[in-house]
């Protein structure tokens, strides 16, 4: 693959080795990273060693009954500490008795069932609604997810414009974040997807980056702002000299394209400490917050 030139140092890397070291570090387990939870098979069964069918009208009455709530995590500046913005994490809030059902439980079905796009509708409303509302006066931004199959509905882009226009929300507050996996399927549809999410005024972010063998083609073709390295390398970094090697080249890269860099999945202060030192700009983990509630995670 034919990329940018890496900058002239011991820490040269090019793309081939980058795709090779994440396959070595992967060990052959199949994951969704933008949804983070592993791959099923088609035979696939509940938590519960049930067919996935009863989540069908478990959804449908979540959405009915409005039963989906978001966490928010921040993602902090390296340089001086500050919150950049936030990503909204969905929960499933349906059990009154229970604990809030995590996505990996039930975004498997939504997809299998075609209601993926309209939880993500609904993810989005909530969101500029929010933003609108109770966080109107903290000009806080907040990034969301989307599916792929969101990505390439034509009906995406429109939805996101009038919510903000309805809640009078600037666009320069919405982060919309973008897998490669997810955009494989119809790249250019997902370019002209982020092309009039750039051109609404948002940010968009290419999250999971080196998940899959197609990164720095994309690259070539997606409109971003922000780069979000893969929480696989960045997970033993301290003591993986593969993965340093691979976040110091996707580093000089993002830096060479004029874009900032976020490293995910941040989990202790040595982490941190070498992605300063190697210039990531952002990070997003249980090292710099949690994810939580709404009135926990804006709380003056």
């Amino acid at each position: 693959m034919n990329i940018a030139a890496m900058p002239t140092s011991t820490t040269d890397v090019s793309s081939s080795f980058v795709i090779r070291a994440r396959d070595m570090r992967a060990g052959g387990t199949s994951i969704d990273r933008r949804r983070r939870y592993p791959a099923r098979p088609a035979n696939f069964s509940s938590p519960a060693g049930l067919h996935p069918r009863p989540w069908l009208g478990r959804l449908r009455h979540a959405l009915r009954e409005d039963l989906f709530v978001l966490h928010y995590q921040p993602i902090v500046s390296l340089k001086g500490g500050a919150i950049s913005h936030y990503e909204a994490l969905i929960r499933l809030a349906d059990d009154p008795s229970g604990p809030l059902t995590p996505p990996c439980s039930f975004l498997p079905a939504a997809e299998r069932y075609g209601l993926i796009q309209e939880i993500d509708r609904m993810v989005i409303g909530k969101v500029i609604a929010l933003m609108g509302g109770e966080l109107a006066e903290r000009d806080a931004r907040v990034a969301v997810n989307l599916s792929a199959l969101s990505i390439t509905d034509h009906g995406m882009l429109a939805h996101i414009e009038r919510e903000l226009d309805r809640h009078g929300v600037d666009p320069g507050r919405l982060v919309v974040e973008v897998t490669e996996t997810a955009a494989i399927g119809d790249m250019r549809r997902a370019q002209s997807f982020c092309e009039g999410v750039h051109t609404l005024g948002s940010s968009v972010a290419l999250d999971d980056f080196g998940a899959g063998f197609g990164s720095f083609q994309y690259l070539k073709q997606l409109p971003f702002h922000y780069l979000k390295i893969d929480g696989d390398f960045i997970r033993t970094l301290p003591s993986s000299h593969k993965d340093q090697l691979v976040v110091q080249a996707l580093v000089g890269v993002a830096r060479g394209m004029g874009k900032q860099t976020i490293a995910e999945y941040v989990g202790d202060e040595p982490t941190m400490r070498l992605l300063r030192e190697y210039g990531v700009d952002f990070a997003q983990g249980f090292e710099v917050g949690r994810p939580c509630g709404q009135v926990e995670a804006f709380a003056v």
